[in-house]
C-alpha cells in the first residue's frame, strides 16, 4: 500500500534511510554456469544480485516499538560498501523469519500456481513442502513463482505458521 494508507488508518510509515541504515548485510550473487544451447557451459554473472546473509532486526524492533511501519526497499550492503539488488519476496521472507513473525503474505499478479498455465481452473489451492521440488523439476512451478514458493516454504519451516503463510493474488 502507499505510505498515505498507513496514515489513514493512524499508523506512520517509516523508510529505512539507505545507506544510512544498513538492514541487510549481503554479498553478491556467485557466477553460475548453465549449459548453452550448443552445449557448451557458459558463465551467467547477474551483477549487483546479491542474497542475504543476516537482518539487522534491531532496527526492524526500533521501528515497530515506536509504532512505525517500515517500508522497506529490498538493497543489501556487502562487505565492500556496494549496494546490491535483493529478490523483494526472499527479503519479506527472511524477515519474517528472523522476527519471529506470525504471518507471511506474498503478493502476486497471477492467480497462483497453475498446473497448467492455459488453464485458470488448474490452480492448485495448497501445496505441501515436499511436493514443491516435484512441482519445479515438472515446470508447474517455474520462473518467479519459484522465488515466491520457495520463500514461503523456508520461512514455514523457520517457525513461520504454514496456515498463515499465503500467496495472494489480485485475480481473487
Amino acid at each position: 500500500p502507499p505510505p498515505h494508507f498507513f496514515l489513514m488508518i493512524g499508523l506512520p510509515p517509516i523508510s529505512p534511510l539507505f545507506p544510512y541504515t544498513t538492514l541487510f548485510r549481503s554479498h553478491k550473487k556467485p557466477v553460475s554456469k548453465v549449459t548453452s544451447e550448443s552445449g557448451g557451459e557458459e558463465e551467467i554473472d547477474l551483477g549487483l544480485v546479491g542474497e542475504i546473509d543476516c537482518i539487522n532486526t534491531d532496527l526492524l524492533e526500533m521501528f515497530l516499538k515506536n509504532s512505525y511501519i517500515p517500508v522497506i526497499s529490498p538493497v543489501g550492503i556487502a562487505d565492500d560498501g556496494s549496494s546490491l539488488n535483493l529478490n523483494a519476496d526472499t527479503a519479506a521472507g527472511e524477515i519474517a523469519s528472523s522476527v519471529d513473525a506470525e504471518k507471511l503474505i506474498i503478493l502476486t499478479d497471477v492467480p497462483g500456481v497453475l498446473r497448467d498455465p492455459n488453464d485458470p481452473d488448474s490452480l492448485i489451492q495448497r501445496i505441501k513442502i515436499d511436493e514443491v521440488p516435484d512441482l519445479i523439476e515438472e515446470g508447474v512451478i517455474s520462473g518467479g513463482m519459484i522465488p515466491k514458493i520457495e520463500t514461503c516454504v523456508k520461512a514455514i519451516e523457520d517457525g513461520v505458521d504454514r496456515k498463515s503463510t499465503r500467496l495472494n493474488s489480485s485475480h481473487t
